[in-house]
C-alpha cells in the first residue's frame, strides 16, 4: 500500500502537487461561474442603469449674443497751448482726476500782460478824443442854428465825434483780445475727467506756429463699448421679431449689455445699447453698435478689448438644456429622450444661442419630457434605464459635503 500511494503521487501534475489550495480555489470559482446566470440563458437580468435627466419646461428665454468689443472714453479732449511762449509750470498730478476749468499749465504771460496794458491805454486815448469831439459838436450845434458858423464846420465836428466813437469801440475790442490772449497763458481743463501724462516739460517753447498738444483728458465715467455684429445676424433677428418667433428684450428702450473680461469674469454693472449704425461696412459685412456702461470706480480703461454679451431679443416658449445634454454634429443637433418605460431614443432638436452653460432649444421637445444629461457610458443596446434628477457637479459636492463628517465619525 505505501508503494502504490507513492506511485499515484508521482503521476499527478507538478503544479497540483505543489499548490493544492490554488487548484481547489480555481476549480471552485469555475463551478460558481457556471452556476450564475450572467450570460447564460435563464439567468437574472442586471438592474437598469441610473442616468441623470432634466425635465423639459418652457418659458421666455433671453437670446444672448457674445461679440468682441473695445472700450472707449465717452469724452476725449486734447489740451493744447493756444498762446505762444515758454512753459513755466505744470499745475496738476499726472494720472489724476481734474475738473473743467482747473488750471493745468502756466505759460509766460509777461508779453500778453504788456499787450493788454497797451490796449487799455489805447482805449483810454480813444475815449479822451471822443469826449473832446463830443464837446465840440455840442458847442457848434447852437451856433449853426444862429448861422454863427457854417454848416460845413458843424458837419465836420459831428463826423469827428462819430470817428472818436468808432475809435473807442476799436479800443474796447483790442482790450478784449488782449485779455483773451492773456487768459490763454493759463491753460485750463476743457472737460472733467482723468488726465494722462504731460507731453511737454517746463522750459519748452509751446504754441509757436501751431497749438502744441500738452496733455489728454478722458472722461471714463460712463464708458462707451464699440463692437460689431454680422449684418446677416441682424437681418435674421429682425425677421424673427416681425414673424413673432422672438420678441424684443425686456427693457423700456435699450437692450441689456454685459461686459466680460479676458479671463471670463463679468463686470458687475450692466450697460445699455445706445445705437446701431445705419450702414453696413462694405469690406467686412459688419454693423457697428455702441453701448454705454457706468464706470464709477475706474475699473474699465479706454482701449481695453472685452467680450460683450448682448440680449437683443427673447424667445417665447423656448427650452434651456445643459450643454452636455446636446450632441452637435455636422448632420444636426440631437438629444437623448428617456421615455416612461425607461427606453432611450435620440431626438433631433433646433438649437438657438447659448445662455451661460446652457443651450436654448427652439424646436424638437415638449413640456414634461425627460432629457438625458449624464450616464451615457452606462447605456446598453435595447436595455432600459432608470432616470434620476440630474444635479450639476457643484450641487452634488455641496450636497455630499455635510455627510462627510458623519461618514468619518462612523469609520472611527
Amino acid at each position: 500500500m505505501p508503494t502504490s500511494r507513492v506511485v499515484h503521487s508521482y503521476w499527478l501534475p507538478k503544479f497540483v502537487r505543489r499548490q493544492p489550495l490554488v487548484a481547489v480555489a480555481a476549480l471552485s470559482l469555475l463551478l460558481v461561474g457556471c452556476g450564475k446566470g450572467g450570460n447564460v440563458p435563464g439567468g437574472a437580468a442586471p438592474p437598469p442603469a441610473q442616468v441623470g435627466v432634466v425635465t423639459v419646461t418652457q418659458g421666455d428665454v433671453g437670446l444672448v449674443t457674445e461679440l468682441p468689443g473695445r472700450l472707449e472714453a465717452s469724452r476725449v479732449a486734447q489740451v493744447r497751448a493756444r498762446a505762444a511762449g515758454i512753459l513755466q509750470k505744470r499745475l496738476f498730478r499726472e494720472g489724476s482726476d481734474v475738473k473743467a476749468g482747473q488750471p493745468l499749465f502756466s505759460i509766460d504771460a509777461a508779453p500778453y500782460a504788456a499787450a493788454a496794458a497797451s490796449a487799455k491805454a489805447g482805449q483810454a486815448r480813444a475815449e479822451a478824443n471822443l469826449a473832446q469831439a463830443s464837446a465840440l459838436a455840442e458847442r457848434y450845434k447852437p451856433l449853426v442854428e444862429a448861422n454863427a458858423i457854417s454848416k460845413q464846420e458843424y458837419a465836420n465836428a459831428v463826423a469827428s465825434q462819430k470817428q472818436a466813437e468808432a475809435d473807442v469801440a476799436v479800443g474796447k475790442a483790442n482790450v478784449q483780445t488782449a485779455s483773451i490772449n492773456l487768459g490763454y497763458a493759463s491753460v485750463t481743463a476743457p472737460i472733467s475727467g482723468r488726465i494722462g501724462r504731460a507731453l511737454v516739460t517746463e522750459g519748452a517753447l509751446v504754441g509757436q506756429g501751431d497749438a502744441t498738444q500738452l496733455a489728454v483728458i478722458q472722461q471714463i465715467n460712463p464708458m462707451y463699448i464699440n463692437f460689431t455684429q454680422s449684418a446677416s445676424e441682424v437681418m435674421k433677428l429682425r425677421a424673427a421679431m416681425e414673424s413673432g418667433q422672438f420678441k424684443r428684450a425686456s427693457g423700456a428702450d435699450a437692450a441689456s449689455v454685459r461686459v466680460v473680461f479676458e479671463d471670463g469674469t463679468e463686470y458687475p454693472r450692466p450697460g445699455r445699447l445706445l445705437f446701431s449704425d445705419l450702414t453696413v461696412d462694405a469690406t467686412t459685412g459688419q454693423v457697428t453698435l455702441r453701448a454705454e456702461v457706468s464706470n464709477p470706480g475706474g475699473q474699465l480703461l479706454p482701449g481695453l478689448y472685452v467680450r460683450v454679451r448682448l440680449e437683443q431679443a427673447q424667445a417665447t416658449n423656448a427650452i434651456t438644456l445643459p450643454q452636455q445634454a446636446v450632441t452637435r454634429t455636422a448632420q444636426g443637433d440631437t438629444v437623448m429622450v428617456v421615455g416612461a418605460d425607461g427606453t432611450v431614443t435620440p431626438r433631433s432638436v433646433k438649437i438657438g444661442s447659448a445662455k451661460g452653460a446652457q443651450w436654448v432649444v427652439l424646436e424638437g421637445l415638449k413640456t414634461g419630457e425627460q432629457v438625458m444629461v449624464d450616464g451615457f457610458q452606462k447605456l446598453r443596446p435595447g436595455a432600459p434605464v432608470k432616470p434620476v434628477p440630474w444635479q450639476p457637479l457643484g450641487t452634488q459636492s455641496a450636497t455630499a459635503s455635510p455627510a462627510a463628517p458623519a461618514a468619518s465619525a462612523a469609520a472611527k
